[in-house]
């Protein structure tokens, strides 16, 4: 895997995990499901990613500024401001999760805090990667895990919950992906 792939590689990672973590919360025919059809769709990604050739962009949503073309330098893809933006996400979603869990006893509102997390990182990682397409993704999936948040305080059941918060920002990642890699590949599948 080149450099180029790692970004959008690590997307449907999260978005896989997302779902196949939550899908538990489900009725069982429906978690079975959705995990099976997150399991293809990444399997699907994979290929996607290996079949491109290494010097090809990823698109404007997942390749950090890695595919600018030009004369201008692209943004390091995993450099100083990148390593910044996961340092705080992990350590502001290491402290939510000590309040939430310990502190609120509130297990259900987990999913939400996770997701909000990760989406707010969207925010950080655009403005870092020069790639505003990334805060539709951010706020997609900041609302999720808001929304998530919300619910779990109201006392809904967990499925809900973790259908808003788990299972839709997990098929939000997998799509970005998917519409980042979607014009070469279709390109490359058809010619």
């Amino acid at each position: 895997m080149h450099k180029k792939q790692t970004a959008p590689f690590i997307g449907a990672a999260f978005g896989l995990a997302f779902v196949l973590a939550n899908a538990a919360a489900l009725p069982a025919a429906v978690g079975v499901l959705l995990r099976v059809l997150a399991i293809l769709a990444f399997l699907r990604l994979l290929l996607a990613l290996r079949r491109r050739p290494a010097g090809a962009g990823t698109g404007a949503d997942t390749d950090g500024g890695a595919g600018a073309t030009g004369g201008e330098a692209a943004a390091p893809l995993f450099g100083r401001g990148y390593r910044l933006v996961v340092a705080a996400e992990v350590a502001v979603g290491l402290v939510g999760l000590v309040v939430i869990n310990p502190v609120l006893h509130a297990p259900k509102a987990t999913v939400g805090w996770i997701a909000l997390v990760v989406g707010l990182h969207f925010f950080g990682l655009a403005a870092v990667w020069r790639q505003p397409s990334l805060n539709a993704l951010a706020a997609a999936m900041s609302g999720c895990g808001a929304a998530g948040l919300a619910l779990a305080a109201t006392g809904v059941p967990a499925a809900v919950v973790a259908t808003v918060a788990g299972i839709l920002p997990g098929a939000l990642l997998l799509g970005a992906v998917a519409r980042s890699l979607r014009a070469p590949v279709a390109g490359a599948v058809r010619g």
